[in-house]
């Protein structure tokens, strides 16, 4: 079964049923069906042909999920963006996706515009224009004219093709495109949607942006299950009272997020007891959710079911679940990533590759029918994270720490190398340097994460020392930087020094900064 069945199937059974909620509008599984089909006919039009890449440069909205259905009808492989990405890191992705056709709103025309003019090969980019009205831009075709055109019937394909390419954090300063093909998609929502029961009644929130792997359980899951996608919207997202607001509003049966929402929803204690009272299920993934937090949840939360799901973008939404119990009883509990999904596994190796004893501390991989056939043009990359193993087959190498525990399960520790979580988003502080350097204004800079109680999980943190003749005040350095990276990646604490501290090896030591700035972080969390 290839995703784009889903939205048919559903079509054909109960068409007018809701498949999609943003704002006041509404959009049934016909409505969806047809227009999708539509839009797969202009794409069709437009010279788009099977394996070629959609981009999707559009806010979360009913026009940016048709792209996706429409770009898998097409039989070609939808690329999100971020529309508030820097136009250099946005001209990055689309040089390297090599999109045939960029599917835009009206407000990322900007934006859009200065991507393009950073890349050479842009003439060959084909814009459709997904809002009504003025297309900006030379367009191939807009919204206006889905009216007059005839649905494609879809592409044949088989469940092996690429569905889409999601671009994480690369460590060079270049994001790395993630190949996600349908059967490693439609292998995590079959199992997920059995598992929790997830039926047509269901109203399920749409809380990460459509660049962040989780949207593709949010989207794909209620699809398959005939169920309601309510979008929340951008303005929304990170407004405790507000998202409190939404839930309730919306009397959604599940909410999937970033630890880093149910954090700041807590730490301004907007959960009434018993509140939500069509909450069925409470889902969260990406990072670790601290069990303070999860005992305020659960403590108000009784009627509600909580299950952590832990796995990489490689790996396809998630690979693990842990379904919780009860509340925990002490702040200090772990909570553990519990077990691999139908069709995963998780191990825990040492550096020969051999398993480790229960307890004991190893390098965390997975196998089974999640992993991605790897990153998108290069084969190098790939095979570093992707290994044969004699007993196992194909793993990948998560680059986590962790341990398996006595009771079976599997806990987490952190990460084994230069790469955070924070809010959720995998970053490389590698591609945080990078850009650093690339301003031109600094010596030489280091990029450090500390842990914090805040939402965003861990904490960025940059130490730089100017360049000659360069004073900058980190304020002006923050600034310049938002013009490359996101604002998710900007470093939140800075330091200047006249040289940065090395080991006795020479390097910088990392270790001695990450510790100053742990003293820092500390003092100005005191002073809030």
């Amino acid at each position: 079964m290839m995703l784009h069945d889903t939205v048919r199937d559903q079509a054909e059974r109960r068409p007018e049923s809701v498949a999609i909620v943003s704002d006041r509008q509404r959009m049934t599984y016909a409505e969806l069906d047809v227009t999708a089909g539509r839009l797969a006919r202009l794409l069709h039009d437009a010279g788009c042909r099977k394996g070629d890449r959609v981009g999707l440069l559009l806010p979360k909205s009913i026009p940016a999920l048709t792209g996706m259905l429409a770009a898998l009808k097409a039989g070609c492989v939808y690329v999100p963006m971020d529309t508030a990405s820097p136009a250099v890191r946005l001209a990055k992705i689309i040089e390297a996706s090599d999109p045939n056709c960029i599917l835009a709103g009206a407000g990322a025309s900007a934006l859009l515009e200065g991507a393009l003019a950073e890349n050479p090969a842009r003439e060959h980019i084909r814009i459709g224009w997904m809002q009504p009205g003025k297309p900006g831009m030379d367009a191939a075709f807009k919204w206006d004219d889905l009216t007059a055109a005839d649905p494609l019937t879809p592409v044949s394909g088989a469940p092996d093709d690429a569905a889409h390419i999601l671009f994480t954090s690369g460590s060079t300063g270049v994001p790395k495109g993630v190949v996600i093909t349908h059967a490693n998609v439609m292998a995590f929502i079959t199992w997920a949607v059995r598992y929790f029961g997830t039926l047509p009644a269901d109203r399920i929130s749409c809380h990460p942006p459509l660049h962040f792997d989780l949207s593709t359980f949010d989207i794909w899951g209620t699809f398959l299950a005939g169920a309601e996608l309510h979008l929340v919207p951008q303005e929304v997202s990170m407004l405790p009272h507000k998202m409190a607001d939404f839930m309730r509003r919306s009397e959604l049966t599940q909410w999937f997020s970033v630890p880093s929402a149910l954090k700041y929803m807590a730490q301004f204690d907007v959960v009434r007891f018993n509140d939500f009272p069509a909450l069925k299920r409470l889902l969260w993934c990406g990072e670790a959710l601290p069990t303070p937090t999860l005992m305020y949840w659960m403590e108000r939360l009784p009627n509600v079911t909580f299950t952590n799901l832990y796995g990489p973008t490689e790996t396809t939404i998630a690979s693990s679940y842990y379904t919780v119990p009860r509340c925990p009883r002490d702040e200090k509990e772990e909570i553990p990533i519990g077990v691999g999904c139908e069709g995963e596994e998780l191990v825990v190796l040492d550096e020969f590759l051999q398993p480790v004893p229960p307890l004991e501390i190893g390098d965390l991989y997975i196998r089974g029918a999640g992993l991605s056939p790897g990153y998108w043009r290069d084969a190098e990359k790939t095979a570093s994270v992707f290994l044969n193993h004699a007993r196992l087959g194909r793993i990948y190498k998560t680059g986590d720490l962790a341990k398996a525990g006595d009771d079976g399960l599997i806990y987490l520790l952190g990460r084994a190398d230069s790469q955070i979580k924070s809010r959720g988003y995998r970053i490389e502080l590698g591609e945080i340097e990078t850009a650093l350097h690339a301003l031109g204004t600094l010596r030489e800079c280091a990029v450090v994460a500390v842990k914090t109680e805040g939402f965003e999980g861990m904490e960025i943190c940059c130490a730089y020392v100017p360049a000659p003749g360069a004073e900058m005040a980190p304020s002006d350095l923050r600034q310049s930087l938002a013009q490359s990276l996101p604002s998710y990646m900007l470093p939140s604490q800075w330091m200047a020094f006249d040289s940065l501290p090395l080991n006795g090896n020479g390097k910088i030591d990392r270790p001695r900064l990450r510790q100053q700035f742990v003293k820092a972080v500390a003092v100005a969390s005191a002073r809030r």
